[in-house]
């Protein structure tokens, strides 16, 4: 397990200078923070511990929205910037975030009624400064989404929200990052905070892949690292402050449940919010809310109540097509790192962030994917003053434009390969064969993807290629295993793992699947 000479030579700058800032997380909240210092010509390391987006980053339920629900618990401030920043990236990353429609049935009896939620888009659609929203009678509804039959439906309301594939949106914030000079390390576990005169001012951190520590001096370091915060808040003494909630998803095949529109609607159970939705070739179910007290350095998994009620859910709405746990092709698990707001019902607590400054450790905690930006200027104004630097909150666009690619491509490849790789895109896909411009059966990955990410985006195991730096894990049934003799040919030459290596990472990979990423009991 060497690493890479990118690694090491990353490695090798540790212990150079003091650093004016050590990120600690590289999901969503990390990466945003490391993007925004980097810019501004701050010297950035961020450390994740595992693999970036590994955590909460990579098992969210991919939407970009502005959480209309939350208007209902009166959270008018979440929900408006949630709206603002969704338009920003639909147009910054478009192909990255993209917009989707929502259908939501009118039933009878049914919460939260129909004039309620017209209410509801009303306001979001003001806050987005645009009408999107509209009423579908019955006949509309059914051209619509052709099998929604819940009990007495009547017609549904149709709203736009937006989705994304979360681990390439980390990904793509984290090119920005390195661009800007970033220096990004996975797989280092930061073990303790080092002080100096009662304040934080570095880590101790230890390679996973090496077994080496490392001693860094920061002058500020910031804990993003989502579910775990409070981990390192106990170095400094602070009182517990997150609620650590799962979330759930079931991933079915598209020709099992061909859906154009997102359906969304209250669980018949428990009013609970749940929607399915067309995503990466596939459709995509979700989801759960339940207190996860289990070990968090335990792979989340589904659980098979969670099964169970998400595949009511999916009957619920379209009763003809009795959908089995049989029908699952991958299910996934993450725990989100909530605000305890006191709130009995999971589903009622906060979902908006908070930014701690305690013995110079800056916590950036809960929050949503969709506000990363506003979330990671907030925690900069607070380290700020300890990285000796001055700092102002600003609207400037977060990507860099990305430059033409080849014109005899299709518009879906270029589209596809921008939106992921952004100003990378051209170089990274220089002298591609045409073959691996076509899709892999049943999603819409590029063979070429895979490629990609052994050569230039730092994979050290077989679970980072599949599950994250692509999602063919999570979208092809056995989490893709069929496939492995076309991945090596492709990936093989730049990730130079010998035949024993290989080997090694198949058995890894082929056990964290079945553990984690298949409904509990499937076959093998």
């Amino acid at each position: 397990m060497n690493p890479s000479p990118t690694r090491a030579a990353a490695l090798a700058q540790l212990p150079a200078h003091t650093w004016d800032l050590v990120v600690i997380g590289g999901g969503i909240s990390g990466a945003g923070v490391a993007q925004q210092a980097a810019r501004r010509g701050w010297s950035v390391l961020l450390l994740e511990q595992r693999d970036f987006a590994w955590g909460t980053s990579s098992r969210s339920s991919k939407l970009v929205h502005g959480g209309l629900r939350y208007l209902k618990e009166g959270d008018i401030q979440t929900t408006l910037h949630s709206v603002r920043e969704r338009q920003r990236l639909l147009r910054e990353a478009p192909g990255l975030v993209e917009p989707q429609s929502f259908l939501f049935a009118d039933c009878p009896g049914r919460k939260p009624g129909r004039w309620l939620m017209q209410t509801g888009l009303v306001v979001y659609d003001l806050m987005a400064r645009q009408r999107s929203h509209f009423y579908a009678d019955l006949a509309t509804t059914q051209a619509l989404a052709p099998g929604l039959a819940p009990p007495g439906l009547r017609g549904a309301l149709v709203f736009q929200d937006a989705k994304t594939d979360d681990a390439r949106l980390v990904w793509r914030v984290l090119l920005e990052a390195q661009r800007d000079g970033a220096t990004l390390l996975n797989y280092m576990a930061v073990q303790s905070l080092q002080t100096a005169n009662g304040q934080v001012a570095g880590v101790v951190t230890k390679d996973a892949l090496t077994g080496q520590t490392h001693t860094v001096q920061a002058r500020a370091v910031v804990n993003a690292t989502g579910a775990w915060a409070d981990r390192l808040r106990a170095g400094v003494g602070a009182a517990p402050l997150l609620r650590p909630l799962r979330g759930s998803h079931l991933v079915l095949p598209f020709w099992r449940l061909p859906v154009a529109q997102s359906i969304s609607f209250m669980h018949p159970k428990d009013g609970r919010p749940v929607f399915f939705y067309p995503w990466e070739g596939a459709t995509l179910v979700g989801t759960t809310d339940l207190d996860h007290r289990l070990d968090l350095d335990v792979e989340a998994s589904i659980t098979p109540a969670e099964v169970a009620y998400l595949l009511d859910a999916v009957n619920d709405q379209f009763p003809a097509a009795q959908v089995t746990a049989a029908d699952i092709s991958a299910c996934y698990a993450g725990v989100r790192p909530v605000i305890d707001d006191g709130q009995q019902d999971a589903s009622k607590a906060t979902r908006d962030h908070v930014v701690r400054d305690e013995s110079g450790l800056i916590t950036l905690a809960g929050g949503k994917l969709t506000t990363f930006r506003l979330m990671a200027q907030d925690a900069l104004a607070l380290a700020a003053p300890h990285a000796g630097k001055s700092f102002a909150k600003d609207d400037a666009p977060l990507f860099t434009p990305a430059p033409r690619l080849n014109p005899c491509w299709s518009p879906a490849v270029r589209q596809r390969l921008t939106a992921r790789y952004g100003a990378y895109a051209a170089e990274w896909s220089e002298g591609v064969h045409d073959g691996d411009l076509h899709r892999i059966p049943g999603t819409e990955t590029l063979w070429l993807e895979l490629a990609i990410a052994a050569r230039f985006e730092a994979v050290q195991h077989l679970g980072d290629l599949l599950l994250r730096r692509t999602r063919l894990g999570i979208l092809l049934p056995r989490g893709g295993l069929d496939h492995l003799p076309r991945i090596r040919e492709l990936c093989a030459p730049h990730l130079a793992w010998d035949e024993v290596r290989w080997q090694h990472e198949v058995d890894r990979y082929r056990a964290l699947v079945a553990a984690h990423y298949q409904p509990p009991g499937a076959a093998q």
